[in-house]
């Protein structure tokens, strides 16, 4: 017996030669909780299978040793190395080895003439903004709206009732079967919540943001698109609102409205003036399960220290997260000594470069 189906199986009859009751409905109940988990998350895998499988509170120890031998020890994943320089790694899949089970990459052999390596993806995933080609602008937009899809549909660790595929909910079940005389005619379940995030995004566009705007924008917009409860902002020497003033499906007509219209585009900026205005002006967007992103190379040319500092504590004091997208963090060389920068980092939660597309994932991982 192969296949995730066959290492669970093993994996229940090692629990009940362990004195773990468990049944065949229990091993089902793996079997669907499996796919809703990250499978690259090792605590997280062994947290679903001991709620899929039920096991009590005291056979715990138990059950992690027997994971830990069945499922692989190590905390990080392992993933073998090409035998071949010529071949490569593809999707990963858990893969029984004889002892215990492992998430390995497939290897994929090149076709003739194929060069080895990273994908087309995967390189301009890590290409700086300011480095992609016209011939690449189309791909990376594609990639930013997939991965604004990706956090519209992400789903939260809360479970909730569902009415269908899920984790059995027990309890529901039988109080279900209370109302049939003791029949399970049918099993209550639970799955994880798909909720949409709460997200503020300030995006500086002045002039020497110029490299980064069209991707940035981008981005919002295709979040725009895909999630209802965002709001975007441009700043420079102003603030202005444009979450209403875009149309997600043409980017590059938004860029040319936005550009004719909000004030000093690709001019100067006043980040801790922009801020303090977005905080007294807006105060209904700044809620306990917001988080703000701020995309800047808080480089406050001309502005106050001290206004951006009240800002930015009041931002930090009113929303669950602060999160600033800094692209000059991409360079290993830099450090934040501009006097911006160093009044705004005590009010950060999350300090993180914005100069590609993988730096963009990691915000989708922040919120929610």
């Amino acid at each position: 017996m192969n296949g995730v189906t066959g290492h669970l199986a093993r994996f229940a009859e090692a629990m009940r030669q362990h004195g773990i009751r468990v049944g065949l409905s229990d091993e089902i109940d793996a079997a669907t909780a499996l796919p809703l988990v990250d499978v690259l998350d090792r605590a997280e895998v062994r947290s679903g299978l001991r709620i899929a499988f039920k096991v009590p509170h005291e056979a715990w120890t138990i059950f992690d040793r027997l994971f830990d031998e069945q499922w692989g020890g190590a905390t990080e994943v392992p993933v073998p190395p090409a035998a071949n320089p010529r071949e490569r790694r593809g999707a990963l899949q858990w893969r029984w080895d004889g002892t215990r089970v492992r998430l390995e990459a497939q290897l994929v052999q090149p076709t003739d003439g194929e060069v080895p390596g990273y994908s087309p993806e995967q390189l301009l995933r890590r290409k700086p903004f300011d480095r992609i080609s016209e011939a690449e602008l189309k791909a990376i937009e594609r990639l930013l709206a997939r991965l604004a899809r990706r956090l519209a549909t992400r789903r939260s660790r809360r479970l909730v009732p569902t009415s269908g595929r899920g984790l059995v909910d027990l309890r529901r079940s039988f109080r279900r079967a209370v109302g049939s005389q003791g029949d399970f005619l049918r099993l209550a379940r639970r799955a994880r919540l798909v909720e949409e995030p709460r997200l503020v995004m300030l995006f500086d566009t002045s002039g020497s943001m110029d490299p980064y705007t069209r991707f940035h924008l981008a981005f919002a917009f295709a979040l725009r698109r895909a999630v209802r409860r965002v709001e975007i902002f441009a700043f420079n020497t102003s603030l202005t609102r444009v979450s209403r003033d875009i149309a997600p499906a043409q980017i590059l007509r938004s860029l040319d409205v936005l550009a004719s219209s909000v004030p000093d585009w690709s001019g100067g900026t006043r980040i801790g003036q922009c801020l303090a205005e977005f905080v007294s002006t807006y105060p209904e967007l700044l809620a306990r399960d917001t988080t703000v992103a701020i995309v800047s190379d808080g480089l406050d040319l001309g502005g106050n220290p001290s206004l951006l500092t009240a800002a930015m504590r009041a931002l930090h004091e009113r929303v669950r997260t602060v999160v600033w997208l800094n692209p000059l963090l991409g360079d290993a060389r830099y450090e934040p000594t501009a006097a911006g920068m160093r009044a705004a980092l005590p009010y950060v939660d999350c300090f993180a470069p914005g100069h590609d597309l993988e730096s963009l994932e990691r915000l989708t991982r922040m919120v929610n």
